[in-house]
């Protein structure tokens, strides 16, 4: 259950586009806590591949639903957004503002009511099918089922593909539409050029990699986490477990990964281009301008 109905402030965007960085600083202008909404980022130890803030990044702003679930178990939209509503109520209580930070469309827009999620039980029977294809044939399939979720899907995620698919044969098209609005939101989004984006992403991922990104996934390996879970959770892992099992080279890696990434910006982008309640912001003094406006 929900508290009240209050004002809540969204920063969205693409990967590398400065979301966190424009969260912390928004939460010590206004007395804000941070609930992150990014599908990677909730499992504990994933820290360099995911590029998730550091104690010290946060600069003493408490944040939410980071390392919040083991890696080596699927955490859901709906696991999300139950745990995302239980922190909203914990950051009411501290007589704070809920700050929204992420990239991950589906978290966000399930959250604040953009869109509500279908309840479509699982389907075993079809779930064993599918799981004998190939992530390019389910993406295939999922393209002449719904195109419209294909155009945001991440098209090797495997897991996704086949719920998208087992939606979309149940209902015929992924969810959409406005919902019961939760709260009163100001969409704030970072929207960088194309050129300082594709920096951005080749910067940071250099950084992680000389951070010891591949030495945190040999851990994570040893840990007990399989190639193949790694590889479930897509981008930085699904290439980390194909380096760890000599299927590519190192230069491979780098190259290969920053191509993935640039690919998912791009969907993420697509993704919250839709929504045309988003203020694209050109700074952080433009994002606090419009938060104070939003919150008097």
């Amino acid at each position: 259950m929900l508290c009240v109905k209050p004002k809540v402030i969204a920063v969205v965007g693409p990967t590398a586009s400065g979301k966190s960085s424009l969260g912390i600083f928004l939460a010590q202008k206004l007395h804000g806590e941070v609930i992150s909404a990014d599908s990677r980022q909730v499992y504990k130890r994933l820290d360099i591949g995911t590029g998730k803030v550091t104690k010290k990044e946060m600069a003493g702003i408490k944040h939410h639903l980071l390392d919040v679930a083991s890696p080596k178990k699927q955490f859901t939209v709906d696991d999300f957004v139950h745990l995302a509503e239980k922190a909203y109520c914990s950051i009411l209580q501290n007589t704070a503002i809920p700050i929204v930070v992420g990239g991950t469309g589906l978290y966000v827009d399930m959250l604040l009511g953009r869109m509500s999620y279908p309840n479509v039980p699982p389907n075993p029977t079809l779930r064993v099918r599918l799981e004998k294809k190939s992530v390019a044939q389910l993406f295939t399939q999922l393209k002449k089922l719904d195109p419209r979720r294909a155009s945001n899907i991440e098209p090797n995620h495997k897991r996704r593909l086949i719920r998208a698919i087992e939606i979309a044969k149940a209902i015929g098209h992924s969810p959409v539409g406005e919902p019961e609005q939760k709260y009163e939101v100001l969409w704030l989004g970072l929207s960088p050029t194309e050129a300082t984006l594709k920096k951005n992403i080749r910067v940071r991922l250099k950084s992680r990699i000389k951070a010891g990104m591949v030495a945190e996934a040999k851990k994570l390996h040893r840990a007990g986490l399989s190639y193949k879970r790694m590889e479930e959770l897509g981008l930085e892992y699904r290439y980390l477990a194909k380096l760890l099992k000599k299927e590519i080279t190192p230069a491979q890696f780098e190259v290969e990964l920053e191509r993935a990434i640039w690919q998912y910006a791009k969907r993420q982008s697509r993704w919250f281009k839709r929504n045309k309640d988003i203020h694209w912001v050109q700074n952080k003094t433009h994002a606090l301008r419009l938060a104070k406006e939003f919150l008097n």
